[in-house]
């Protein structure tokens, strides 16, 4: 079952068309990677989900039913530019934030209080925001983006910023945040979070989408047979079967032979190996989602 549906949405500024006939679907309790360059139409999309501007054409549907105002209290949005106000005390600000989200003071207050546990930021509840780093201020915003307990969360860029390990903290927040049942909407440049985090993803360019679909299928489709072996020879050396192009071969000190190799049958290329060797290692090289959007984007900009 899909949650969120946008379809057939387009969004003109002026001359300037940023949304050219948009559709996806994202399924219900999973992360939906939103993918492209920038001035792609990614911020365009996410403002006309959060209702902050209207679609000139198209509807969008929130669990099969179109969007409306009071869909605000069931969708929690971080921003790429954060947004706290800097004067007010960092546990006054977030409750008042939480209850701008629907939530009783004293619920906001008992909650807000386990998640500053919880990211070990308890002895700020009564410190200015402009008195903590740019990290400490990032995880305040995401904690109230979550406190309410969204249905539709939406992350835009939310890593930037972080050390590696609060990175991982936040990752791992995310994923557990979809297995309590929130379906994620992630925007970010980072395609190594991509692949560890997103179940199916939508690349867009110049406001159109040029790719969508699941991560795993993605990388399968853009495969270029190319494959990695490590054998230990009978002989000096390895040979490979015509038709098999080895682009990189190198020794080891224990004898073995690493061989990068380009095959259309992979099946012949195995058997050839072990007339010669014992094959110790093999394994599909697939090509990552950073590479996939690089020659993607490229291509379609140049054909556009």
């Amino acid at each position: 079952m899909n949650y969120l549906e946008i379809k057939n949405v387009s969004k003109s500024y002026g001359m300037k068309k940023v949304l050219d006939d948009i559709s996806i679907s994202v399924p219900q309790q999973s992360i939906y990677g939103l993918l492209g360059p920038n001035g792609a139409g990614k911020t365009t999309l996410i403002r006309i989900i959060n209702q902050i501007t209207m679609p000139d054409t198209g509807q969008v549907l929130l669990n099969g039913n179109p969007l409306s105002p009071k869909d605000v209290e069931i969708i929690g949005y971080l921003p790429e530019e954060r947004g706290l106000y800097k004067k007010m005390k960092v546990g006054e600000q977030a409750v008042y934030l939480a209850q701008l989200k629907g939530m009783d003071r004293r619920d906001a207050d008992n909650k807000l209080r386990h998640w500053f546990v919880k990211f070990g930021i308890t002895e700020w509840w009564d410190k200015k925001v402009e008195e903590l780093s740019k990290g400490m201020q990032q995880k305040v915003q995401f904690i109230v983006t979550v406190i309410h307990e969204p249905k539709l969360l939406i992350f835009d860029e939310p890593f930037s910023g972080f050390d590696p390990v609060n990175v991982n903290l936040l990752k791992n927040e995310i994923l557990e945040l979809r297995d309590k049942g929130a379906t994620i909407l992630f925007s970010t440049h980072n395609m190594a979070s991509v692949e560890e985090l997103c179940d199916n993803i939508m690349l867009i360019n110049k406001g159109e989408k040029i790719l969508e679909g699941k991560v795993s299928d993605i990388k399968q489709q853009y495969k270029s047979h190319i494959y990695e072996m490590i054998v230990r020879p009978f002989k000096e050396g390895i040979d490979v079967p015509e038709g098999n192009t080895i682009t990189a071969m190198e020794n080891d000190r224990d004898g073995n032979v690493h061989i990068t190799v380009k095959s259309a049958n992979s099946n012949e290329l195995i058997r050839s190996v072990l007339d010669e060797g014992e094959l110790v290692s093999y394994k599909e090289i697939l090509p990552s989602m950073n590479d996939i959007f690089i020659n993607l984007v490229t291509a379609n900009s140049s054909n556009s």
